[in-house]
């Protein structure tokens, strides 16, 4: 009954959306997309409204393949590493890989997905249904070979980049697919970054199922971004140099908000976030404070640990806007840590006033990954604070290690 009930008020909540017509909806599709501030002061403007751009409408494909995920036997299916997929993975990575191939031909793209999977699942009229309806091509139907060379133009093309930094899109076509699949009741994003000569330049996060009960569950009390990241969707866009903002997604244009990390300069009184798989326990804080879960009864000695929302973009979102002060991340020897789960978020966190960095304090390298640009090596892991906090946090890290 639960799964049945998210089911209809889902639908209903989106209805209007789903029902809108096709011509209408490509149509509106090809207005151009709103920047927060002068184009003047963007060095990749263009490049930043094609992401906002794909980004929000990647989000309303996911919202489309939810929506009957949710109301029919949806395909779901499993990739090696035991990782739910859905047509919605791969008909974002088809959607944004076909768009930003057609205005930015010379700029490779880094992605999760590649099309044999997907072939060996049968999947592939599924994904090419899905793509069609948000493309905005008028003249003439996707063809399904187009399709599925936009999906291995992100799992093969960069592979050939060799040792020199380059210029290239990262993405990860849906971050949190667990949370994808659970209903409307836990997050996950739709991440893409632009990486010129190793530096992340910009980055575009859309979380289309981020809602007032989430922003009441997350925010504590003092918190003066309430309404920027409540209503129905949020897309968060860096730039180098301009700030994080934040808008309402919406097929309508909106005001941009400025994002700022929170004030919180006291380990004890800040607000964590790690990652789903991992326990406090497993943690080298958690040798010197203890945490709970529960905001009304903290006591001595414990943090406020955020409940757990999917993969790990969402946790940089979070942090980004003020609803968290810290999300660490421990790196595993059985576990590789991919850039598409981080890049995005990086960007997003140093512009509105955060610290990114791996446990001994040095910048992540997006460039350590010599010919495929898809993994980093973070010592330890990777610690994302409002920076205030970071050199406390890296201290007790240390005294943690030096203890042990």
């Amino acid at each position: 009954m639960d799964l049945l009930h998210s089911a209809v008020r889902f639908a209903h909540t989106h209805r209007s959306r789903s029902t809108i017509p096709l011509h209408t909806r490509r149509r509106l599709f090809t207005v151009r997309a709103s920047l927060p501030f002068p184009i003047q002061k963007a060095k990749y403007c263009r490049e930043l409204e094609a992401a906002v751009n794909v980004v929000e409408r990647a989000c309303y494909l996911c919202v489309d393949v939810k929506s009957s995920l949710l109301f029919s036997d949806g395909r779901i299916v499993e990739k090696n590493d035991q990782t739910p997929v859905t047509v919605a993975d791969f008909g974002v990575q088809a959607l944004v890989s076909l768009e930003l191939g057609k205005l930015f031909p010379s700029i490779p793209l880094v992605a999760e997905e590649d099309s044999s999977f997907l072939l060996s699942n049968n999947l592939e009229d599924s994904v090419v249904s899905a793509v069609s309806d948000k493309a905005g091509i008028e003249d003439k139907p996707l063809a399904r070979d187009d399709v599925l060379k936009a999906i291995d133009r992100g799992a093969k093309e960069a592979f050939v980049f060799g040792s020199k930094p380059a210029t290239y899109w990262v993405l990860d076509p849906i971050d949190g697919t667990r949370g994808f699949l659970k209903g409307s009741e836990a997050l996950y994003v739709v991440g893409l970054a632009l990486v010129v000569e190793g530096e992340i330049v910009l980055g575009v996060m859309g979380c289309p199922n981020w809602h007032n009960d989430f922003s009441n569950e997350f925010i504590s009390k003092g918190q003066e971004n309430e309404e920027n990241l409540s209503g129905s969707g949020v897309l968060m866009v860096a730039h180098i140099g301009c700030g994080t903002w934040t808008k309402r997604l919406s097929y309508t244009l909106n005001s941009w908000t400025r994002c700022l990390v929170d004030g919180c300069r006291l380990v004890h009184e800040a607000r964590f976030c790690i990652s789903d798989s991992q326990t406090w326990e497993s943690l080298p804080l958690s040798a010197s404070v203890n945490a709970t879960t529960n905001a009304n009864s903290i006591e001595d000695n414990q943090i406020l640990l955020l409940p757990t929302c999917c993969g790990s973009l969402c946790k940089y979102l979070m942090v980004a806007s003020g609803r968290a002060s810290v999300f660490i991340h421990r790196a595993k020897v059985q576990r590789i840590i991919k850039v598409w789960d981080h890049a995005v978020g990086m960007i997003c966190v140093h512009e509105s006033g955060g610290k990114v960095t791996d446990w001994k304090g040095s910048q992540v390298d997006l460039a350590a990954d010599k010919d495929g640009r898809r993994i980093i090596f973070p010592s330890g892991g990777v610690l994302v604070t409002n920076g205030n906090l970071h050199d406390q946090i890296l201290q007790i890290i240390s005294s943690s290690s030096s203890a042990v």
